[in-house]
Formats: structure tokens, C-alpha cells, sequence
């Protein structure tokens, strides 16, 4: 049986009503809102669904490094936000998710775009809804137009009763 949609997926679905060709403008406007900082560096928020998130970033000069590549804080950015997402599509109502950990090894020299795609398992999901607190390794795959992967990313997220903190 798979959990009702929590508030996140519900104001995602909202974007029905929107005509088709508007949809992703509308989507992106919503959640660099959200999230303001996704909107300073320009992400584009290409999927989200509670199984699969996909995040892009254009190789623009508000988010170069000094090689003219996106920077490497860029696609922690890129990366963080993925995961993030996907974790926010599956929490329930009660809890808040946060980011724990992070590890980013730099593999190759990025080429152009990138995207990152983070993925849940059934298995994820099931355990963000059963209880009010815990902690999981979220998978994310992040890519650039030559169809390397630059960078790998481990990302642990943890999520907490969203109400008053007690001592």
C-alpha cells in the first residue's frame, strides 16, 4: 500500500490545473520560492515525483568556477538539493527533513550542464513514513553533457517531529 501524499506532493500536484507548456515555469517559480537560493544559482527542477528527483544546472556565469566549469559549491547545490527534494516528497506532514551529512569526492573535470538525479527505494520510502525521526543514505547521480559523472556524492538525511523542539 503506498502512503497518502504528504504536503509537498500535494502542492505539486496543484501544477495540474496548469496548462502543460507552463507547467515547468510554474513549477521552477514555486520552489525557487521555496527554497530561495535554488533560484539565485538558476536550477531547474526537471522531475519530481516521491520516487525520483531530477535537478539540473546550466553552465552559466553566476555559477563558474575559474576553469569556466560549474563550480564545485554549485553542484553541491546541484547534488544537496536532489536529495533533498526527495526526501521532502516522502517525509510525512509531521516531520521536517535535514541534511546530516555530506561527502563529495571530485572525480573528473565537469563539462558543460549538469544534472543530478536521486532516487528512493521502496524500502526508503516506507521507512520515512513509519516513524517520526530516523536517518537514511540517499543514492544521487549527478552527470554533465559528456555523460560523465564528475563528482560522487553520499548524502545522509534525517528527518525530526516538526513541532516545538523540548529539551
Amino acid at each position: 500500500m503506498d502512503a497518502q501524499p504528504n504536503r509537498m506532493q500535494r502542492q505539486l500536484e496543484r501544477l495540474s490545473e496548469v496548462p502543460g507548456f507552463l507547467r515547468p515555469w510554474v513549477r521552477n517559480l514555486v520552489l525557487r520560492r521555496a527554497v530561495p537560493f535554488t533560484g539565485t544559482a538558476g536550477l531547474d527542477f526537471v522531475e519530481m515525483s516521491p520516487q525520483r528527483v531530477e535537478v539540473a544546472i546550466a553552465n552559466e556565469r553566476p555559477v563558474q568556477n575559474h576553469l569556466q566549469g560549474v563550480h564545485a559549491s554549485a553542484m553541491n547545490l546541484l547534488a544537496e538539493t536532489a536529495t533533498g527534494m526527495v526526501v521532502g516528497m516522502n517525509v510525512r506532514d509531521d516531520c521536517v527533513p535535514v541534511a546530516k551529512e555530506l561527502k563529495m569526492a571530485f572525480r573528473k573535470r565537469a563539462t558543460g550542464a549538469l544534472r543530478a538525479v536521486a532516487v528512493l527505494t521502496p524500502e526508503q520510502r516506507a521507512t520515512l513514513q513509519a516513524s517520526d525521526k530516523g536517518e537514511l543514505n540517499v543514492s544521487v547521480v549527478v552527470t554533465d553533457e559528456a555523460g560523465v559523472n564528475p563528482v560522487e556524492c553520499e548524502f545522509i538525511w534525517a528527518w525530526i517531529p516538526s513541532g516545538p523542539r523540548t529539551r
